[in-house]
């Protein structure tokens, strides 16, 4: 069993940074990719980036270049750290363990 906490979520104007972090508690993380994923109003859930255990790391088209994504599994972590955002990142980020396993979201708003 795994239980995530999201954190950093915020409103900020468009070209802005936020940094949200994932900590995990439980077992099983440690050797499974932790991704991040958002929900806007209306719209499907969609995968913004995960990254493996091995460090293998995976970003949607629509973030690339802009958002980072790392793990620290002896702090239990996981760090989304978005720059230049739009208007368009506006949703709930949801942090996630190997898909099994989710957070309660945390809200990110862009204005412009």
């Amino acid at each position: 069993q795994v239980q995530l906490v999201e954190s950093g979520g915020g409103s900020v104007q468009a070209g802005g940074s936020l940094r949200l972090t994932c900590t995990a508690s439980g077992s099983g993380y440690e050797t499974s990719a932790m991704g991040w994923y958002r929900q806007a109003p209306g719209k499907e859930r969609e995968l913004v980036a995960l990254i493996s255990s091995g460090g293998y790391i995976e970003y949607a088209n629509s973030v690339k270049g802009r958002f980072a994504i790392s793990r620290d599994n002896a702090k239990s972590t996981v760090w989304l750290q978005m720059s230049s955002l739009k208007p368009e990142d506006t949703a709930i980020y949801y942090c996630t363990s190997a898909g099994t396993y989710w957070g309660q979201g945390t809200q990110v708003t862009v204005s412009s």
